[in-house]
């Protein structure tokens, strides 16, 4: 027990994750009906979901609070739109980047050309709202509504007018800033109090996972499921540090290494959105990036930033056109990337968001949306690991802007210890 205090917490929660996926698979193999019924989905279940909702709980305060601080300490309205744009850009670049990769790994691999799967299965796709109504939805007709919704996109949007008013409210303006100062000081702490929960819940999490899941995966999708985790690596370990290098010159396995804990939280959670307060934990005090920058980029990041599902929909394009055996030229692969990319603004915040864009990719190209039947069988496992590239691209992105508008202190980034949190003492 000693030794376990001794840990810091990203190794607390390393390990817990590794405890609970042997712990996972050894129930699936035995497969009692007790087990599943009261332990797998009793115990670790409830403690699991109580976890995520603490995370979420915070979710909507700290990047409320979290950006009214950032737009007020910029002092500029004008530097708020540039780092806007610079944001929309980059999330845009590294979404088609991510799936050019997986186009072309999938086309080079063949995922599904072999395969022995039925596709006489049925899914029904939802339909993804208009550009235009998604737009109109952007700001809102009740911000309390969005609030209790947890509508990201509605709540960034008041946050960066609210947070815009106080500025040009002058001295009244800075009695209502100093207020949600020191409450974005308290919500800090509650981060803080949820992180030292975190090995607990990130054990039950992936014990549950696996307990269901397991590792067996059918012989007809390991195609597809390696493929699209080979094309999840190649994104996370060269696009991402090749961009951090060549555009701030910074040391990528610094990066990297910082982003342990956060990637953890994410696998489990499988939550862009519930990994929000770590993710702007560590870009804060870990990677050195401002608030001014990180509390605006990084719930943008969230909403919006969707590499990971982007991957996916290119790798699952290629393998139900080679199940349904229809062929695809070099114009149906442009429109896959030019839509995905697309899609990936203009579906941000709309509940199931990977299936709608893969549906609405799938139609673009000719190819039956029945086909998405194949795969939801392994998606849980895959989409754990699609929201660990997610915020590793958000983070990445909010560091390149923080460097590129001098909001960025590179001791803080250097220093090994810098934002750790230190286990519990006796």
């Amino acid at each position: 027990m000693t030794a376990w205090k001794n840990l810091s917490l990203t190794s607390q929660i390393l390990l817990a994750m590794l405890a609970g996926i042997a712990l996972g698979v050894l129930l699936n193999i035995v497969g009692n009906d007790f087990i599943q019924q009261y332990i797998v989905n009793g115990i670790f279940n409830v403690i699991g979901k109580i976890f995520i909702a603490a995370l979420k709980m915070l979710v909507v305060p700290l990047v409320f609070v979290s950006l009214l601080g950032g737009v007020t300490s910029l002092g500029d309205v004008k530097a708020m739109g540039r780092i806007g744009v610079k944001a929309l850009s980059l999330y845009l670049l590294t979404t088609a980047l991510a799936i050019s990769i997986a186009i072309g790994l999938a086309v080079s691999l063949s995922p599904g050309s072999a395969a022995g799967l039925s596709s006489n299965m049925e899914f029904a796709g939802k339909s993804a709202p208009p550009l235009s109504q998604v737009l109109i939805d952007i700001v809102p007709n009740n911000p309390i509504a969005a609030m209790a919704e947890g509508n990201m996109l509605q709540i960034i949007v008041f946050a960066l007018l609210f947070g815009t008013a106080i500025t040009l409210a002058g001295e009244r303006g800075k009695h209502v800033l100093n207020f949600f100062l020191d409450l974005n000081e308290v919500i800090m702490k509650m981060v803080l109090i949820i992180m030292k929960l975190a090995p607990i819940g990130v054990f039950c999490l992936i014990t549950k996972t696996f307990a269901i899941q397991g590792l067996a995966i059918g012989g007809d999708l390991l195609g597809y499921f390696l493929t699209l985790i080979a094309a999840l690596l190649v994104h996370a370990s060269l696009s991402y540090t090749i961009l951090l290098r060549v555009l701030t010159g910074l040391s990528p396995l610094i990066f990297l290494n910082k982003m342990r804990a956060v990637l953890v939280f994410a696998f489990s959670t499988a939550s862009s959105n519930a990994t929000i307060p770590v993710t702007l934990k560590t870009v804060e005090e870990k990677l050195g990036v401002k608030n001014s920058v990180a509390s605006f980029t990084v719930p943008l990041g969230a909403t919006i930033n969707m590499d990971g599902t982007a991957i996916m929909q290119g790798v699952a394009t290629v393998f139900i056109a080679n199940v349904y055996g229809i062929d695809l030229g070099i114009t149906d692969f442009l429109t896959v990337i030019l839509t995905a990319t697309l899609a990936s603004i203009g579906t941000a915040g709309v509940p199931g968001v990977g299936l709608i864009m893969l549906a609405l990719v799938l139609e673009q190209v000719g190819l039956p949306v029945e086909g998405i039947a194949l795969i939801i069988g392994i998606d849980r496992l895959l989409d754990m690991l699609r929201t660990a590239v997610n915020v590793t691209g958000d983070a990445a992105v909010t560091t390149i802007i923080a460097k590129s508008e001098s909001a960025f202190d590179k001791e803080v980034f250097k220093d090994p210890a810098a934002g750790v949190v230190q286990p519990a003492s006796n």
